[in-house]
């Protein structure tokens, strides 16, 4: 699994630290961000990317977003 941490930069940084991180098409990718926004524009890229099961959860103010292929 790779893991990003995008808590504190604001878009498009996000997604493109998660682009990044897909670069090597990793089977799961986890990204940690603090805002709706950025949640909702990871899951677009990476629903674009190919991964197909992806699922949130919420850890005190900040959302989990986990993929897989």
């Amino acid at each position: 699994m790779v893991k990003v941490d995008a808590r504190g930069v604001s878009c498009p940084q996000p997604v493109l630290l998660t682009k990044n991180a897909a670069k090597n098409n990793p089977a799961e990718i986890q990204v940690v961000v603090d805002n709706n926004t950025a949640k909702s524009n990871v899951e677009r890229f990476l629903k674009n990317s190919g991964y197909k099961s992806i699922s949130f959860s919420s850890q005190g103010d900040d959302y989990v977003v986990t993929a897989k292929k």
